[in-house]
């Protein structure tokens, strides 16, 4: 790893590609997305004649997959996908190139309906999914266990309402999936992050808001953030990635505290970001890359994306390029204990 505080430090990182794996080699991403979603969406026609009506797959893991994908990962997706609206999504994530591995269950997938049409996210209705039964999560399990057989790296989405999954369901797959040799990305918040913490995970990604409200931190700041991080690295983190909406993104591990800065984009949709982070971060170290340069992809994605309409999506040229400017300096608090 390159020493942060070395002046030409970040000269030589932008001269470098952040695709590390011989061209011919796919980077292979297993994603658990815990609560998939049905999302309709009312837009403005661009010629302000009929609305138009967008309907996609969705949810924290399904957005995460997308990025993947879009990045060039072959993405597995484990998920309970239930009634017609789970049909429904399962078979519009298949048709986006995700290698969909369904788990049935009694209730049905969530979905939404939101309106943008004057601009903001206005939500109509919203469905959420039944808890998952005693069965059903045994095969949920099995699902992820066996499809991060074939992945580089394995991306454990948390589950939105919280209940439907239980926390501890994630600290299993965390203690079993890195036994088994597998990188393990999290994008987990609340009593899901705690059920991680003694087997640990490769790398936690949170928002500077789930540091706070789950008290994994005392305050926003970046000192705070640093403390904060720094007391999930003693308790089994690998490394944590802070995402920090507009302000810069927070880099943590036993070495360092780092800042990762992007050139500014304006905010068209500030949903999907966070995923889109995770996704890159994921795809990065599947492909061989450093955490550094992966939190760079993963801040570049981050960033455009909230540029974009659609939620988990990017060009894959556009973010890699992109990632070339995203600076990186020690934060403050980088060299407390």
């Amino acid at each position: 790893m390159r020493d942060p505080a070395d002046p030409g430090a970040q000269a030589s990182a932008d001269d470098e590609h952040t695709e590390e794996t011989p061209p011919d080699r796919v980077p292979r991403v297993c994603v658990l997305a815990a609560t998939p979603l049905l999302t309709v969406t009312i837009e403005h026609a661009a010629d302000d004649s009929t609305p138009e009506l967008h309907v996609h797959a969705g949810g924290q893991g399904v957005w995460v997959a997308r990025m993947a994908r879009s990045l060039g990962a072959a993405v597995t997706v484990c998920g309970p996908f239930g009634g017609e609206t789970g049909d429904l999504a399962a078979h519009l994530s298949a048709q986006e190139g995700l290698d969909v591995r369904p788990t049935a269950f009694g209730g049905s997938t969530g979905s939404y309906v939101h309106d943008r049409r004057e601009g903001e996210r206005s939500e109509i209705i919203r469905i959420s999914p039944a808890p998952l039964g005693r069965h059903e999560l045994d095969d949920l399990y099995g699902s992820v266990v066996v499809a991060a057989l074939d992945a580089d790296v394995v991306v454990l989405a948390g589950a939105e309402p919280a209940d439907v999954i239980p926390a501890d369901l994630f600290g299993r797959l965390a203690g079993d999936l890195r036994a088994s040799g597998r990188t393990v990305v999290a994008d987990l918040s609340g009593d899901a992050t705690r059920a991680i913490l003694e087997p640990g995970v490769d790398v936690l990604k949170m928002s500077h808001t789930e540091m706070q409200d789950g008290g994994f931190a005392d305050g926003g700041s970046v000192e705070d953030l640093v403390a904060g991080a720094r007391g999930l690295l003693r308790e089994g983190v690998g490394a944590v990635v802070i995402s920090r909406a507009a302000e810069p993104t927070l880099l943590v591990t036993e070495a360092d505290a780092l800042l990762l800065r992007t050139p500014q984009v304006s905010t068209v949709d500030h949903h999907g970001g966070g995923d889109s982070m995770t996704a890159s971060l994921a795809v990065a170290l599947a492909r061989g890359a450093d955490l550094r340069e992966a939190a760079r992809l993963g801040a570049a994605a981050g960033a455009l994306n909230v540029a974009r309409h659609g939620l988990g999506t990017g060009q894959r040229e556009q973010i890699e390029r992109f990632a070339h400017e995203v600076t990186v300096e020690p934060a403050t608090g980088s060299d407390e204990t």
